[in-house]
């Protein structure tokens, strides 16, 4: 946004009234917490089970390291559509004025969605068949419809960001109550927060933990969830930039919390035990080991995260059509298009556990094209004005960039390598 048009809508803001109370302050809240549930969704579920499956607590300082980047991530995306009332895709389709490079960068934005979709649709349809038996492409169609009805309820933003929230508060439960059943010895947990690998293949998991924990699609789809939730407010910008950073804080510690326990949990109750390395050897595993409580809580957990998750990863993809290539199809439509990829994943009968991480690890790849643009246009003043970024926030992103660019590079150089 020119610097003009950026001082505009501060001075609107500003002009306007600026009630409070703790209805106003509640009502601020949101736009991160729907966001946040693409840190939720199935991939998170199958690379943090797989990791303390393979390597109990080695990897738990990825997925703290993890959080706290999405944080800052989350927290400037949703400054950049609160400040300028755009989102990212909108914003890079204005720069980009090559229709080519429009489409490019497109492209590969829509093959990250399709990555988050196969995640949550397989994820639903393993949480299906654990619960009721069902086939897993039966339960992939039953995922994706239900998921169409949830879109249906996005035309309303608040009570889609209710039965959003409502869905988390299901995932929470479902993947934390294994570790009060069996709590994890303190000086391991310590212990998985020292930052070290151990071959490829923790590599290969931190990759794929680090794409499920900063999504790209969440980092789209913050920008235009905060930008139709403050289009219209009555409040100055520092005090909803104040908002939005409680939203973002109770958003990732929810997310990096339920993450850590799913961790803690394959490390605690999974670790050696033989067919953990899916899901549902790690059901039978959980069921076996601590009780069928906790395995229905977990399976019930798995179903949640992929019916909430494919309905946000939908929204995300529809705004970053919209921005980058000015045009668009109806939700729903979209919604049912993308549910192909995943379906014939399971009808070919591809192991669903294995496609869940490497799905992950096309996300980790996808990151750059998200993050870099983020940092560099939350930088500019011409951007946001006195909003932008500080020199320690800037070299904060680029830092979290180059290390997801030097371990995607490993991990790739070790894959080709045999390694």
């Amino acid at each position: 946004m020119p610097k003009a048009a950026a001082v505009s809508r501060e001075a609107t803001f500003g002009a306007r009234s600026a009630t409070s109370g703790p209805g106003r302050r509640a009502w601020m809240l949101g736009p991160a917490l729907v966001a946040g549930v693409a840190y939720l969704d199935p991939g998170n579920v199958a690379s943090n089970m797989t990791a303390g499956a393979r390597y109990g607590y080695l990897l738990v300082w990825v997925v703290v390291l993890g959080n706290l980047i999405a944080w800052l991530v989350q927290y400037l995306s949703a400054k950049l559509g609160v400040v300028t009332g755009r989102s990212l895709p909108e914003l890079l389709g204005t720069r980009f004025h090559r229709k080519g490079t429009r489409i490019a960068y497109w492209v590969q934005a829509e093959l990250v969605a399709i990555a988050t979709d196969v995640a949550e649709v397989i994820g639903g349809a393993v949480a299906l068949q654990l619960l009721f038996g069902l086939p897993l492409v039966a339960g992939g169609v039953i995922t994706g419809v239900v998921s169409l009805g949830l879109l249906a309820v996005q035309r309303q933003p608040r009570t889609f960001e209710f039965v959003i929230m409502g869905l988390v508060a299901v995932i929470a439960v479902g993947f934390v109550a294994g570790v009060f059943v069996a709590p994890p010895h303190p000086h391991d947990v310590v212990a998985g927060l020292v930052p070290r690998f151990d071959g490829s293949g923790s590599v290969l998991l931190a990759a794929s933990i680090l794409g499920a924990t900063i999504m790209p699609h969440a980092v789209y789809a913050h920008s235009a969830l905060a930008r139709d939730r403050f289009a219209l407010t009555q409040l100055p910008i520092p005090r909803l930039l104040r908002a939005t950073r409680w939203d973002v804080s109770i958003a990732m510690a929810v997310a990096g919390a339920v993450n850590v326990c799913i961790l803690l949990l394959a490390a605690t109750a999974l670790s050696g035990a033989g067919g953990t390395d899916t899901l549902e050897g790690a059901y039978a595993a959980l069921r076996d080991g601590i009780g069928p409580v906790v395995a229905t809580l977990f399976a019930v957990g798995l179903l949640a995260s992929g019916l909430a998750s494919t309905s946000v990863g939908a929204y995300a993809g529809a705004e970053i059509m919209h921005g980058l290539l000015r045009t668009g199809i109806p939700l729903l439509v979209r919604r049912a298009i993308s549910l192909v990829p995943a379906l014939l994943l399971l009808v070919v009968d591809a192991d669903p556990t294995q496609a869940l991480v490497l799905s992950q690890v096309v996300l980790s790849f996808g990151i750059p094209f998200a993050l870099i643009p983020l940092i560099s246009l939350t930088a500019r003043r011409e951007v946001l004005g006195r909003y932008r970024n500080r020199v320690l926030t800037s070299a904060a992103g680029v830092a979290a960039s180059l290390f997801l660019i030097v371990l995607n590079g490993m991990l790739l150089v070790m894959l080709t390598a045999g390694v």
